[in-house]
């Protein structure tokens, strides 16, 4: 069967449906996502700050987080530094499939749960069926894109900016998988956690969304942002999501092959 037209999600996909949704999934044949979905060999839920993953340690399995959220951490001289942020559809660990080690941990962002699949059976699925070995390929190279941004918006960007672009990015991220929000983004998030996420004090994070307030763009409480009003809050953290590869001039096409 060739590439699917439309995209398939979790009601025919319950553990995989949200891989790489809004992208290249449309571009998969229902074949390699059925693949896709057999690769989940276990299922596991997780509590909040569960470590999945630590620094150094050896792993022989890639994850796949089907619901929640989930940081990438790095920890320096006592302090945590928040790398990345996954959603739903995310293989989180893929990175350890090639270099086997990682140079961060993965930790729970909240109660999670995600699917595993052993890298003997990775290594397998992806000889064999060259569509899926793309799309893994693709996926992680859509994390270091992601992770440039970052880079930039620290670089670039104020505190309240920073925090306003990354719930932006989370906004347009569950758009593309199909779980847009209206007024309301929930996050388990707490003040240190977008601190470490934002690379500023607890006391500047606090500040920073404040300024929110005032502004008049968004308020946060608890994780969860509140907002009527997304097109202001984006373009006042100058977002653009061409990097997203979702949509703009990089939206990845129908005949993209």
């Amino acid at each position: 069967m060739d590439a699917i037209t439309g995209e398939i999600g979790v009601d025919c996909f319950p553990l995989t449906g949200d891989f790489l949704a809004g992208r290249l999934r449309q571009n998969l044949s229902f074949d390699d996502l059925n693949s896709i979905e057999s690769l989940m060999e276990t299922v596991e839920e997780h509590e909040d700050a569960t470590r999945l993953l630590k620094r150094s340690d050896r792993t022989d399995r890639s994850t796949l987080l089907i619901e929640g959220y989930i940081f990438r951490t790095i920890e320096s001289e006592g302090k945590r530094y928040i790398v990345d942020v996954h959603l739903p559809g995310d293989f989180v660990d893929l990175h350890g499939f090639a270099l086997k080690r990682l140079d961060h941990n993965i930790d729970a962002a909240g109660k999670v749960r995600v699917g595993c699949v052993g890298h003997g059976t990775l290594h397998e699925v992806m000889r064999e069926r060259p569509g899926v070995a793309r799309a893994m390929w693709f996926a992680t190279l859509l994390d270091a894109a992601i992770q440039r941004k970052w880079i930039q918006t620290l670089e670039q960007l104020d505190a309240p900016r920073r925090i306003a672009h990354l719930y932006a990015e989370l906004h347009t991220r569950l758009e593309l998988i199909g779980r847009g929000v209206t007024r309301a983004l929930r996050t388990p998030f707490t003040q240190f956690d977008m601190a470490d996420m934002c690379g500023v004090s607890a006391i500047h994070a606090n500040r920073a969304v404040g300024k929110l307030r005032e502004l008049g763009i968004a308020e946060i409480r608890r994780g969860d942002l509140y907002t009527n009003d997304w097109g202001a809050l984006k373009r006042f953290s100058q977002f653009e999501p061409d990097y997203l590869y979702g949509t703009g001039s990089l939206k990845v096409k129908e005949d993209w092959d």
